[in-house]
């Protein structure tokens, strides 16, 4: 078939530069000689998913896309069955959902990448649409192109700048073994490891070093795959790492924590390790991992900082508290987009350098927003703090857009700056996981930003996750109001993220 009748053509769903870039990677993967090729996409999770096709099915998917089956979007994380899919409507009351029909991912040519520990291994990102042409209605990185476009409507972009925590441990175990191994809804026992350095001993070059082989290699990888890593830090729990990432646009920063996620993992696991992206595993004395997004608007065409005030007095421009006050208002029900899991409600506690309310403050850790630059600074940005290093980053990312631009829309206010936040009369976070589905399924916003649809599928997938880790709480006694991380989230979260 022709480029011109092909499916991507067909349906119009490149724009000038993609096509440009997709002739361009076609002549060079046969110049490289390239044999394989991840065609992947995000999940519901924002978990990195593949299939592994030939040279010319990549040539043959640049023209007309590749068949998946919808399940890893109609099944939970554990496999766990969340959508009557053999039925009309497939559960969803959406007949293009009948059966587990196939879906259409089209590469973004934008995101190609050679594998650096696998150089005879390509990769790419896709997006989902139906064999109609008609985007997916449950595509993460879809739901955030929309509001990029709302963006560029109005002339701006959003800059992103990424500092994510995780965790580094060296396995015990170098086979798998039959507990490890699950069941539709049952995950499998969590690998056995052992720590790489003792820990709490912030920023210790010692401790550091300890890890340095294994994070050379993670560097050299990720230099490899142009993505735009400032620093390794070492955190306070045991083997626990901040990687800090030069800002990008809103769209190319999600692309890229996706892959610096699957990346990090895959070249871990080849030299012994496991890299975990769980905010708080189960294991003496880890600490909780977070999430911080960097953030501010732009001029489109200037590339100027829109958040920069005039005035030495002020710390945010207009338009800048506006969007701040936007993040403020909608925080409680934004909460799940950036804490998704069960886990992550074990991380908001007073003093524990993660926030617990809605607040706001001037270079103050302790607060959900932290405003960071001034007049003059072209890095002036509001860091938001809330966020688990597992979180979806197309729609964490999304939710600030969202939200900013409604406190925009809306005129709002912030208030005053926090000097002492775990004091302060703000609103408190969700304290679960259930809490924060309810605020997130009831707020207007996001069924208008999102639509119905999304917002109807995404709290039933969530909530299949919570009603299986609330009978494994019931059926073993566990008391709700304990800070321990269970074995089921060790199981659930510690492998899969």
């Amino acid at each position: 078939m022709s480029q011109a009748n092909g499916f991507i053509e067909r349906h119009g769903l490149w724009t000038d530069d993609q096509r440009r870039l997709a002739k361009a990677l076609a002549a060079r993967v046969k110049k490289e000689k390239l044999k394989l090729f991840r065609v992947a996409w995000a999940d519901p999770h924002g978990a990195s998913r593949a299939k592994t096709v030939t040279l010319p099915a990549f040539l043959d998917a640049l023209q007309n896309g590749y068949n998946i089956n919808v399940a890893t979007t109609t099944l939970d994380a554990s496999g766990a069955r969340t959508f009557a899919s053999f039925t009309r409507g497939g559960g969803m009351n959406l007949d293009e959902m009948t059966g587990s029909p196939n879906l259409i991912i089209v590469p973004d040519p934008a995101t190609f990448r050679v594998l650096p520990w696998e150089p005879d291994v390509g990769w790419i990102l896709c997006d989902e649409y139906f064999v109609s042409g008609k985007p997916f209605y449950f595509s993460p990185r879809h739901l955030l192109r929309k509001q990029i476009e709302r963006l560029k409507k109005r002339g701006m972009d959003c800059g992103i700048g990424l500092e994510v925590e995780w965790y580094l441990l060296k396995l015990a175990e170098q086979q798998l073994t039959l507990e490890n191994i699950g069941a539709p809804g049952l995950k499998g026992r969590a690998p056995n490891v052992c720590p790489v350095e003792p820990g709490y001993s912030f920023h210790s070059e010692s401790n550091l070093d300890r890890m340095q082989a294994p994070l050379s290699a993670v560097a050299d990888a990720l230099e490899k795959l142009d993505l735009p890593l400032r620093s390794f830090e070492n955190e306070w729990g045991p083997g626990q790492v901040e990687c800090t990432f030069a800002p990008r646009t809103a769209l190319e920063a999600a692309d890229n924590l996706v892959l610096f996620r699957t990346a990090t993992r895959q070249v871990c696991r080849r030299l012994g390790y496991l890299a975990t992206f769980m905010c708080r595993p189960a294991l003496k004395g880890f600490y909780s991992s977070g999430w911080h997004l960097h953030q501010s608007l732009t001029n489109a065409k200037t590339g100027l900082n829109l958040f920069i005030p005039k005035s030495s007095e002020e710390v945010l421009s207009p338009l800048g508290k506006q969007y701040l006050a936007g993040l403020l208002h909608h925080a409680l029900a934004s909460t799940v987009l950036a804490n998704p899991t069960v886990n992550a409600y074990r991380r908001f506690r007073i003093n524990s350098l993660a926030p617990d309310r809605a607040a706001w403050g001037l270079d103050h850790r302790g607060v959900l927003l932290r405003v960071l630059g001034g007049r003059k600074d072209p890095a002036t940005r509001i860091e938001n703090r809330m966020g688990e290093p597992s979180a979806n980053p197309y729609l964490y990312i999304a939710s600030q857009i969202v939200t900013g631009l409604d406190g925009v829309d809306h005129e709002r206010d912030p208030g005053a700056p926090e000097t002492d936040p775990y004091t302060s009369q703000r609103p408190m976070l969700p304290a679960t996981l259930a809490d924060a589905l309810t605020l997130f399924d009831q707020e207007p916003l996001f069924r208008d930003q999102f639509g119905k649809t999304f917002v109807d599928y995404y709290t039933k997938i969530k909530r299949t996750e919570l009603q299986r880790y609330e009978t494994y709480a019931r059926d073993n006694g566990i008391d709700r109001g304990s800070e321990a991380t269970t074995q089921w989230e060790q199981d659930e979260y510690f492998d899969f993220f």
